[in-house]
């Protein structure tokens, strides 16, 4: 079984993928949200890569999502979001090794990669191989955007692919093969989102999310860092004065959340002396405090607020927390998870089906197919 499934190398994996877009470690955090708001919004490539002024080293990535916990980082940033866009993009990578990026070789086997995400990766940086995909990222002189991120999802996928040759674990619950995890990110719904700001950043480098908890441990949401990354760098007036609930809220109706959390959040502003920050929201010119750069200013020209895709006020712009049950099988959690586009699912108790029992994770699906390859 392994023989057969393991015959193909990293490159196989990386077919059809974009080269992704690059940054040098001295540009600036404003920048880096220009660039990620000129291109696509999905999963992974919401993501810049982080490296070297020149060559094609990766240090690190880096969304709109590490901007808005840089811009609720300290009292300071949320004074003067202008100064904190100016910061180096540096300032965003993790220092504690999280999220981890690491460069494979295009020719590595399938089970090297799976190795260096269940090692610690968050995701891998795969060189693209000759024929035309290799480019220059348009006016950032020396980095070459030669590469491709390979996923968790993209391996959860791959091995989704072969599940006849896992059909003794397959149908398995995930509680039977010890995938819940009952030590998750959560707040409570009337806690300062300001406060979350922590698990929000440990939720990026996890690939998870915040789950909004009640006191009787009900699951009432979450914060989801892939819905953060949708929103742009407005989102950390929100975050700086909303409770966790209304932040659910404001990313659910953005670019058209109800007239009770705007009044809200500028009330909020003005009671904490954000004057800057809240001139800058009410500027319906401006989605972006990178007042900076002005080059990125003529690159994207006037910019919208995103709409819900109903297109019509009052209706949610994103999904319902994606839940599972202890006893869902493991290709059941795989494809709701992949259909879903997310890396992780709740897990309610089998009693109460609103308690929150804990979290199953891609990271921890990939660790069950690599204990079968041994």
């Amino acid at each position: 079984m392994a023989v057969s499934l393991l015959a193909n190398d990293v490159s196989d994996l990386c077919i059809g993928k974009p080269a992704v877009r690059a940054l040098p470690l001295s540009a600036a955090a404003g920048d880096l949200a220009a660039t990620v708001r000129k291109g696509p919004r999905a999963a992974a490539a919401a993501c810049v890569a982080v490296g070297p002024a020149r060559g094609a080293a990766v240090v690190g990535r880096a969304g709109l999502a590490d901007v808005l916990c840089l811009l609720c980082s300290s009292p300071d940033a949320l004074a003067r979001p202008a100064a904190a866009l100016d910061s180096p993009v540096s300032a965003l990578l993790h220092k504690d090794g999280a999220g981890e990026v690491r460069r494979v070789d295009p020719r590595s086997s399938v089970l090297e990669a799976l190795d260096e995400i269940l090692s610690g990766a968050q995701v891998l940086a795969v060189p693209l191989r000759n024929g035309g995909r290799k480019k220059q990222l348009a006016g950032v002189a020396g980095v070459t955007t030669d590469f491709c991120w390979l996923t968790q999802e993209d391996l959860v996928r791959y091995f989704l692919n072969s599940i006849s040759l896992f059909y003794h674990v397959a149908a398995r619950s995930v509680s039977s093969l010890g995938l819940v995890r009952p030590d998750f990110l959560s707040v409570r719904p009337d806690e300062a989102a300001l406060s979350a700001v922590p698990l929000i950043r440990r939720a990026i480098a996890s690939e998870t999310a915040v789950a909004v908890v009640s006191a009787d441990g009900h699951l009432v949401g979450e914060i989801s860092t892939a819905h953060l990354a949708a929103c742009d760098e407005t989102a950390a007036a929100a975050i700086a004065t909303l409770s966790a609930a209304d932040l659910m809220a404001y990313i659910d109706y953005f670019g058209s959340p109800p007239e009770h959390i705007l009044r809200a959040i500028k009330t909020g502003l003005k009671a904490k002396g954000l004057d800057a920050m809240l001139e800058l929201m009410e500027d319906e010119t401006m989605t972006s405090f990178s007042l900076s750069s002005s080059s990125s200013d003529e690159d994207t020209g006037r910019a919208y607020l995103r709409r819900p895709s109903s297109g019509s006020f009052g209706r949610r712009s994103t999904e319902e927390p994606v839940v599972c049950s202890p006893a869902s099988s493991l290709v059941a959690v795989m494809v709701q998870a992949l259909a879903h586009r997310v890396s992780y699912l709740w897990v309610l108790d089998e009693e109460d089906d609103c308690r929150l029992a804990g979290i199953v994770t891609f990271a921890d699906i990939l660790r069950v197919f690599r204990e079968q390859l041994l």
